[in-house]
């Protein structure tokens, strides 16, 4: 068995809207048919028990053994706490090779689940031992290290839950919400809008401390020290108990509480001294409670309580601390919701006060607190007690917050109670964190839950807001680039500011910020998250949907032009036209449920994909007579189409115009495919919105040149001949451009062209099959890349297709694309018309515009 190409699906894909790991596994004749109750089945389910069923319930039919790779690396990453459910083997054409599809919910995990399955499978062919549970364990390491903590998590499932989508940036805790201009971004419980200086407040203890003081929040009194004889006189100065603890600190490192005599406070300053300056401040009683504060709002409380456990008279310390950890709950670091406790140096030299050692046995009842401070991250638990904070409390909370600067922030509180005034009973707040941990609320040790992540979302994104921009998706065989590139046209019409990555870069409000071939979705990404965009349309090609997804997790708009045989058929196991199909109906699946997905109703396949979407459908064809359109128009549906000399769209009653003569694109509507692509352009906009005055607008000014759509039937005149560039590549668009040549007057036409050579043999002969019958001179030239072609090969197979062409006259082959432009050129007469059927967009239009300059320059006397 050969497991190659593997790739991660980060987005909706072919097989589903799950992010998966996707591979090409090529079985042997005796790996394609296992067995059903076979000696390597009984293996695998030794080794994996709890593998779900690889064939239907009730059949005994052989799989292959690709089929048992799938269900293993998916009950793998299952097994090891990863919430995945999702996998697919899918027979490829060619015999013994299959591909597989498995679920991930962190792609790290993912990867080394298929590496573990691939070996656990190699183990079972071979009789050999296999450590399913250290696989496992691996896993879950692997899971906890790079998956979203608990408090983060909490804000990504609460943005899922209002339909704001995100983008999670490092493998650490920064994580985007929402597209374009309506980016938010959090790190942890941290949002974009604190500022550094209010950060860098909290973090100085002295300085937040004065300021809350000036609010008139009840703080404890204290000072920073200058060394340990400067600390000892400050505690003096206060009056014992003190505390100590570094100035700039966090988490509760190097803190030490109800320090009472010199010789704990030499170690307590010593302590803090490893982290930083020290401060000495007074020692308030009471319990340890965090209040968490988002915006204006206190929203949750708890009671946090320092690591302890209880005796039973039996067990040492070290075996009570061994059960607590037990709890499934206790984790190491941050990522689950509590943490372990640890017998360290703090927690030693605290049970010598005690009097106790790891290796004594409490009495029964007895409680061993192992640590002063009540951080969860060293081991601390909580209590919730939200309901029970008294507002005047709440309210110094708030100051709190407000004085210091933080969007959310958690203010430290010490008192005997939060249902009492602080002033009443010798309480006050004795710190405020930037970027609080959650943990505490999502899941108290005891009591109420609360949900924080949701108050967080409300905050970035107040009620009616999910952070989305509209986003059009446009894909299809032929158009879509001029397609998109209308549609930006039309939302630039309409005030916005537009993002639009098609196959010839990325732009954003007009400036290009990439180049070559953007249609995949990196480009997608990279849109959506400049804070410029207003509304992005996003060209949405087969390469990038089949190696990675979609950039995005719905859309607004899914236009799809149409589906025709001559787009890469028999790459990567895409073969027929139906498999093409599939693949670029994708987008129709992701469309949301209040947008639109707009279909050409003259293409039957692309028709079929109404059925697929969850929104609404909009019709387009150049004819509103075709079945389709008439009971889509009668069920109430919208249509676009062109009636006499103008587009109409049409919703029940309402009909709205645009003249085909205020349309240049279409050149008073002569050109056929450019009709239908500013139908499908039309749709989109009134599928997003958009007026009808801004979309007429727009139509009047998008001029096919050069510049605004270069390879896309820019016409220009050359010495009173008329030459026509276009990108066409495939037998669907070297019809449509046949149709508009012909439709334009000329004595002699002539068209200049090569072929990529990814492209199979009938695809390229059928090219110049369709060209022969509509010209009378043929310029075939060889382009640079042959893209795994011999020398001379493509040409050959353009000439087969021009053998027993009824029109063409003459047939000439040149090496290279722009020694074909000048040949070309230098035939033409005053009333000609050449078409040039450009490789190198950028550099044949360049070539062009020099030669046309330079035959327009006066003759010297």
């Amino acid at each position: 068995m050969d497991v190659t190409r593997i790739r991660a699906l980060r987005g909706p894909n072919l097989w589903s809207r799950h992010t998966a790991i996707e591979a090409i596994v090529r079985c042997t004749p005796e790996e394609s048919a296992i067995e059903a109750g076979s000696t390597l089945e009984r293996r695998l389910r030794e080794l994996l028990p709890d593998v779900s069923p690889v064939r239907p319930v009730g059949t005994r039919e052989p799989v292959p053994m690709a089929r048992w790779l799938e269900r293993l690396a998916l009950a793998l990453q299952a097994r090891a706490g990863c919430r995945v459910s999702f996998s697919r083997t899918a027979a490829a054409p060619e015999p013994g090779v299959h591909q597989i599809v498995v679920e991930y919910t962190e792609e790290k995990v993912g990867r080394r689940a298929l590496e573990l399955a691939e070996r656990l499978l190699a183990a079972a062919v071979a009789g050999e031992a296999f450590d399913t549970e250290a696989a496992v364990a691996e896993l879950r390491a692997i899971d906890e290290d790079v998956r979203l903590g608990p408090s983060t998590g909490s804000i990504v499932s609460a943005a899922l839950a209002r339909g704001v989508p995100y983008r999670r940036l490092t493998e650490g805790s920064l994580v985007q919400f929402g597209w374009g201009a309506r980016v938010r971004r959090i790190w942890a419980a941290e949002v974009d809008s604190t500022g550094a200086v209010a950060e860098s407040i909290a973090q100085d203890k002295d300085l937040s401390k004065r300021l809350l003081a000036s609010a008139g929040v009840p703080v404890p009194r204290g000072r920073p020290v200058a060394d340990l004889e400067d600390g000892w006189a400050a505690a003096m100065e206060i009056g014992l108990p003190v505390v100590v603890k570094p100035r700039d600190g966090n988490q509760g490192k190097g803190v030490t509480v109800n320090v009472t005599d010199r010789a704990q406070f030499e170690a307590a300053y010593r302590t803090a001294d490893e982290i930083g300056e020290v401060m000495v401040e007074q020692f308030l009683p009471g319990h340890d409670f965090r209040l968490l504060v988002v915006g204006e709002k206190l929203v949750a409380a708890s009671r946090r309580d320092p690591p302890y456990v209880i005796g039973d008279g039996v067990h040492s310390v070290r075996q009570l601390v061994d059960t607590v950890n037990a709890d499934p709950r206790r984790g190491d670091g941050h990522a689950t919701a509590l943490t372990r406790i640890r017998l360290d140096d703090v927690a030693l030299a605290r049970l010598a006060l005690l009097g106790l050692s790891p290796e004594a046995v409490p009495a029964n009842g007895q409680k061993v607190v192992l640590r002063h401070n009540a951080n969860l991250s060293t081991g601390g638990s909580a209590t919730d007690v939200t309901d029970d904070v008294h507002p005047e409390v709440a309210a110094r909370a708030v100051a709190a917050a407000r004085m210091v600067g933080l969007e959310i922030c958690g203010v430290d509180v010490v008192c005997e109670s939060v249902g009492v005034p602080l002033e009443q009973q010798r309480g006050g707040v004795v710190e405020v964190n930037a970027a609080p941990g959650l943990r505490m609320h999502l899941a108290p040790s005891f009591g109420k839950p609360r949900a924080v992540g949701e108050a967080i979302i409300e905050r970035l994104f107040p009620a009616g807001q999910d952070g989305r921009i509209p986003v059009v998706a446009v894909t299809g065989t032929n158009g879509k680039t001029t397609v998109s590139r209308l549609i930006a046209h039309l939302f630039n019409a309409a005030g916005y500011k537009v993002g639009m990555t098609n196959t010839d870069g990325v732009w954003v409000d007009g400036h290009q910020i990439d180049s070559g071939d953007c249609s995949g979705p990196k480009s997608a990404r990279n849109v959506l998250a400049h804070p410029d965009t207003e509304a992005a349309v996003l060209e949405t090609a087969r390469g990038g949907m089949l190696r990675e997804g979609l950039g995005f997790d719905r859309c607004q708009v899914a236009v799809v032009t149409n589906v025709g045989a001559g787009d890469h058929l028999g790459l990567n196991y895409i073969t027929t036209v139906e498999d093409l199909a599939v693949l670029k109906r994708v987008i129709v699946q992701n469309v949301a449920e209040s947008g639109y997905a707009v279909l050409n109703a003259a293409d039957p396949i692309t028709l079929q994909m109404a059925q697929h979407c969850p929104g609404g459908v909009i019709l387009f064809a150049a004819d509103g007579h075709l079945p389709a359109m008439v009971a889509h128009r009668a069920q109430g549906g919208r249509t676009v189409f062109v009636d006499g000399d103008a587009i109409v769209a049409v919703n029940g009653s309402a009909r709205a115009r645009v003249p085909l003569r205020e349309v240049p694109l279409t050149r008073n509507g002569t050109i056929g495919f450019q009709v239908e692509n500013a139908l499908a352009a039309v749709a989109a906009a009134w599928g997003c919105g958009l007026s009808f005055d801004a979309v007429s607008a727009g139509l009047a000014s998008f001029v096919n040149d050069a510049h605004n759509a270069p390879g896309r039937f820019n016409v220009m005149d050359y010495r009173g001949a008329t030459v026509i560039a276009d990108y066409g590549h495939n037998a669907d668009a070297m019809r449509a451009l046949v149709g508009a040549v012909e439709a334009m007057p000329a004595q002699r036409r002539s068209v200049v062209i090569s072929a990529a050579g990814d492209r199979r043999d009938e695809d390229i002969r059928e090219q110049t099959q369709i060209l022969g019958a509509a010209f009378d001179e043929v310029l075939l030239y060889q382009d640079a890349a042959q893209r795994g072609r011999a020398d001379g090969e493509v040409i050959a197979l353009l000439r087969e297709g021009l053998r027993g062409a009824p029109r063409t006259r003459r047939v000439e082959e040149i090496h290279g694309e722009f020694v074909a432009i000048d040949q070309a050129l230098a035939n033409l007469q005053p009333g000609d018309l050449c078409l040039v059927l450009v490789d190198q967009v950028e550099e044949a239009l360049e070539h062009l515009a020099r030669r046309i300059a330079e035959a327009s320059e006066p003759v010297a006397a």
